[in-house]
């Protein structure tokens, strides 16, 4: 069940992004509630508060008292994984999204092609994070890592180390295999010798992956052109 909240300070638009949110959710064949508010300190004091969680959030930046990049910068603390669509007019805006690691900024005038194409990719994201682990199993040891856990992983020797927040394992594979056992998008090579999960990926700087640890990642020239695109299809097209 997917927890989902809508904040625009107007009731139309509210209504409007809720009915497309429901849709997405039929279509994806997922199930969801669905909280929305028109006041932004309401949305604020919910999660800080009264500790509601949500895994998806639509924000328009241009609310009164708080605009929705302010609300951002609040939130994540308390929700530090959770994917936040900005709906605003103002493109200029793009580039803190971009440093907030916003999932997609979705220009008004384009809502309607964009927010249902963005909603859709958090849905099944979302699902992907929920439901798969990678599974280390040995003659000693069963261990159970889920995706979203996973900040990156790298050569030693001939082991593959899975960083996650809590520490590190060690699996006797090398990182080709365990990159094919993972099967899936979003992880990605950034040299020959790690592997980064894009969840984790605040931006990319100066030939570097910077993750939400504030570890700073190197990317090989070779892999920098790939890198970039593959962040940027995840987080989606900034501007319109």
């Amino acid at each position: 069940m997917l927890r989902i909240a809508i904040c625009d300070d107007e009731k139309e638009l509210v209504a409007e992004h809720k009915a497309v949110v429901e849709e997405c959710l039929r279509q994806c064949n997922e199930m969801g509630e669905i909280e929305t508010y028109t006041v932004p300190d309401n949305l604020l004091c919910d999660i800080t508060e009264e500790q509601f969680y949500y895994d998806l959030i639509l924000l328009d930046i241009e609310m009164p008292g708080c605009s929705g990049m302010e609300l951002a910068g609040k939130l994540k603390p308390y929700l530090p994984n959770v994917k936040i669509i900005f709906i605003t007019s103002h493109i200029e805006y793009a580039i803190d999204a971009f440093e907030l690691s916003i999932f997609r900024y979705v220009p008004k005038d384009m809502r309607a092609v964009k927010l249902p194409a963005a909603i859709t990719d958090a849905i099944r994201l979302l699902s992907l994070e929920h439901d798969k682990v990678y599974t280390i199993s040995t003659n000693s040891r069963l261990e159970k890592i889920p995706y979203k856990d996973i900040i990156y992983i790298q050569r030693d020797g001939k082991n593959a180390e899975i960083f996650t927040d809590s520490g590190s394992t060690k699996v006797r594979k090398s990182l080709q295999q365990v990159y094919d056992e993972l099967g899936s998008e979003e992880f990605i090579f950034t040299d020959r010798g790690c592997i980064v999960n894009i969840i984790h990926v605040m931006q990319i700087r100066d030939g570097e992956a910077i993750m939400k640890n504030d570890e700073h990642l190197p990317i090989s020239r070779s892999h920098l052109q790939d890198v970039k695109l593959r962040i940027n299809t995840y987080w989606g097209e900034h501007i319109g």
